[in-house]
């Protein structure tokens, strides 16, 4: 069996740019072990519901930051 890993991911608005936590989502997606950072997106974009919508993306270190375009909200992962 192939191994797995979980990452987590934390989905909230924003407010003048910035994270603001007034809402916030979090949860966590299993993914394969040697999964592409791609992937990874494509699956916590699928969970939630934000497939084919284009993000700004910012690799923040280990954790990626997602930027949906014309929405004031920021999805955390890693």
């Amino acid at each position: 069996m192939a191994e797995t890993i979980e990452v987590s991911y934390e989905y909230t608005d924003t407010f003048g740019g910035e994270a603001n936590y007034s809402w916030v989502q979090r949860g966590t997606v299993t993914v394969p072990a040697n999964a592409s950072d791609t992937a990874i997106v494509r699956k916590v974009k699928a969970r939630l519901g934000l497939s084919g919508v284009r993000c700004r993306r910012d690799d923040i270190g280990d954790s990626i930051a997602l930027y949906p375009a014309d929405s004031c909200t920021v999805v955390f992962i890693g």
